[in-house]
């Protein structure tokens, strides 16, 4: 009894009945040939290896432009060879037999190539576990080969295909209503900055959102006035990933900013008595809020996508923030860091809308800002270390505060929001206020003591 247990343990997950469906579909209807290879499915995703060999000999005909019926299959396969292997001639008329209907081709590819993942799984599994037990390679390098071969096991789920456009056209007018019902106000994710909002009529479910700044320009902080303003005022749900700062040195930031009290006096230990009731009654509202923090360093790309589609799972996370991608870890083995940069950006992107929220990513600028004479202010060229950041973002923002580099003249609080790139809004400059003490940007209020 227990070899028969080993034998049914050992028998990898397959489906003869649903590959056998596959293949005689093909055969007996031409529609179905289309669907299968639009599926992208492969002969390496069939368990048995006759099916895979008559697979191949059908991709063979479709490339060359032949008509898929069982007499074209039966001569490729003769010419190579290989007609014995697949059981004969009768075995492949009899395929068209066992198909209960052609109608459900689609369901027949699902089952084999969800059985084929898990397939790949085992075979993931036993090499982790040899290579565990051997004990030569270095951990790392390990994990980094396991996050690419679930990358790739991910990727094979993630098949998107044609839609025909009468509904597309229906949610489109219902996009159309849902903005002219709400002219004026914010349908995405609000900042809490009335003027970008204006502009931007808040971040965009898909979007990838780059902010970006030399140091010093506050982009933590702004990063976190903005998720503060949107779970706080807005009852957003925000997930915060930072690779450069502690949770509890970001719990520091935005109690110091909500409470409004000096964050260096609060580090030195110098902080008056009198102001401790500000940071107590910042604490109710920040508790309350829907705030996720992760300080995971040297994040890979795998690391993000699990970690972010667990939140969308768990919590319906309404957007997600990156402080900051130059930080983020990408694959292994790419010649250049720009590449591994424009990798990171593109993966950010489809992640951005596979979870229909806004993804908005921190990013350094290059030294060119200061080489440059004559005006600071960025421009999308000063995007560090790739273009293909510029091109992914649908939205790139720019902080610039010209105290930074003209002291003398400038006013210390005066703050630009530089919109370079917005794929569906306008472009141009937002003024905001920058309270250096406190940590927080704010609307450029009359009143400097308003609240956020």
């Amino acid at each position: 009894m227990a070899n028969d247990n080993n034998k049914i343990l050992n028998v990898q997950p397959h489906s003869d009945e649903a590959e056998q469906a596959v293949l005689g579909s093909m055969l007996s209807n031409k529609d179905a040939v289309n669907k299968v290879f639009e599926k992208k499915l492969e002969s390496g995703h069939f368990y048995k290896n006759a099916h895979s060999l008559i697979f191949a000999a059908m991709e063979k005909l479709d490339k060359d432009n032949e008509p898929i019926d069982t007499v074209s299959v039966v001569e490729v396969l003769t010419k190579s060879k290989e007609l014995d292997k697949v059981g004969g001639a009768y075995y492949i008329s009899g395929l068209i037999e066992v198909v209960p209907t052609t109608a459900h081709i689609q369901r027949y590819v699902k089952i084999v190539i969800e059985k084929s993942i898990l397939r790949n799984l085992i075979y993931l599994a036993n090499d982790i576990s040899k290579e565990a037990y051997d004990n030569i390679k270095e951990v790392d390098d390990i994990l980094e080969s396991v996050q690419k071969s679930i990358f790739g096991i991910t990727q094979e789920r993630l098949q998107k295909g044609f839609e025909k456009i009468d509904p597309i056209l229906i949610k489109t007018f219902e996009d159309i209503d849902t903005i002219a019902s709400h002219k004026g106000s914010v349908i995405g994710v609000p900042t809490g900055f009335n003027d970008l909002d204006a502009k931007t009529t808040g971040f965009q479910n898909g979007d990838l959102i780059i902010i970006a700044g030399r140091p010093g320009m506050g982009k933590t902080s702004f990063a976190l006035n903005m998720m503060r303003n949107a779970a706080i005022d807005s009852n957003k749900k925000i997930g915060f990933f930072s690779l450069e700062m502690a949770n509890n040195q970001l719990a520091m930031r935005l109690l110091c900013a909500e409470a409004r009290v000096d964050s260096n006096l609060v580090r030195a230990g110098n902080l008056p008595k009198s102001q401790y009731k500000n940071l107590s009654l910042a604490v109710g509202p920040l508790s309350n809020a829907d705030i996720y923090l992760d300080d995971t360093p040297a994040l890979s790309i795998l690391e993000l996508r699990a970690k972010a589609r667990r939140l969308k799972n768990d919590i319906d996370a309404d957007m997600i923030i990156v402080d900051y991608l130059q930080l983020m870890q990408g694959p292994r083995g790419l010649e250049s860091r720009q590449q591994e940069i424009a990798t990171i950006s593109r993966s950010m992107k489809a992640l951005a809308k596979e979870l229909n929220i806004p993804i908005v990513a921190l990013s350094q600028l290059s030294r060119a800002v200061e080489q440059r004479t004559g005006s600071k202010r960025p421009q999308l060229s000063d995007l560090r270390e790739s273009g293909a950041i510029e091109q992914d973002a649908d939205v790139v923002l720019f902080l610039f505060r010209p105290w930074v580099y003209s002291r003398e003249d400038e006013d210390e609080g005066k703050a630009e929001i530089i919109i370079a790139k917005q794929r569906n809004g306008p472009t141009g400059i937002v003024e905001a206020t920058y309270i250096n003490r406190y940590t927080r940007f704010e609307n450029l209020a009359h009143n400097p003591e308003a609240p956020f």
